[in-house]
């Protein structure tokens, strides 16, 4: 059964300290799941890789609890500069310092990056990353996450923080490859979608909450 947003606040608010204190910043490591070769193969073959399994249980905990606590600061995606837009219709909370569990998250995105940059010479140099939550209905119509080269986004990376999810919930990630082939890819938990952030892509309706943490690797330093 699917539980609700506050249900798994209360739920791991409990167990956020005992995690907490065996997760520290300062030994971050590739997870084991994260076959290096075979992800570069899969971007140079079709500009995408999936992961699954990524995280350990008391790692994934911490981090649903940090996200399902911070709710209520979340905001709507779609204004920006105090304009409305009618792409998107989910919530986001910039990930800060203060975040510290998933920072952490950021920091193995950054690892990804070093080995991303000996394969393609893509130059990442940093990581900007929030959480973000769908709710019933909501979505993100089609787009590119780095249009015509306009910012500096070389790879984007979903991971999916969701504690369980249905086949017929919907909220699928439909993305269109290097070869315009479209591929519809599950937010099973505790996977990371990884693709080039110039392909077309989109988020399909959700019937339940959906959470995640979307993240882009970036060559520069100029931000939207």
């Amino acid at each position: 059964m699917f539980r609700s947003a506050g249900y798994l606040a209360l739920e791991y608010d409990s167990i956020f300290l005992s995690c907490f204190e065996y997760i520290h910043m300062d030994t971050i490591h590739l997870p084991k799941s994260c076959n290096i070769d075979q992800m570069i193969e899969d971007l140079d073959q079709q500009g995408f890789s999936i992961i699954d399994e990524v995280y350990s249980q008391d790692y994934i905990y911490a981090l649903v609890a940090e996200c399902t606590s911070h709710l209520n600061q979340f905001r709507e995606a779609a204004i920006q500069n105090g304009v409305m837009s009618k792409i998107r219709s989910d919530h986001i909370l910039w990930i800060h310092e203060d975040l510290s569990i998933a920072q952490q998250h950021t920091q193995t995105l950054l690892a990804l990056a070093e080995q991303f940059n000996q394969a393609f010479y893509f130059g990442i140099r940093e990581v900007e990353a929030h959480f973000a939550s769908y709710q019933a209905g909501s979505f993100y119509a089609l787009h590119r996450d780095n249009p015509q080269q306009k910012n500096d986004r070389v790879i984007s990376a979903v991971y999916y923080l969701h504690p369980e999810w249905q086949a017929d919930w919907g909220g699928q990630l439909r993305l269109q490859d290097k070869h315009g082939a479209w591929h519809i890819i599950e937010p099973h938990p505790n996977r990371i979608a990884i693709f080039q952030s110039d392909l077309l892509h989109e988020v399909l309706p959700a019937t339940q909450q959906r959470l995640s943490i979307t993240a882009w690797l970036r060559s520069g330093n100029q931000l939207w």
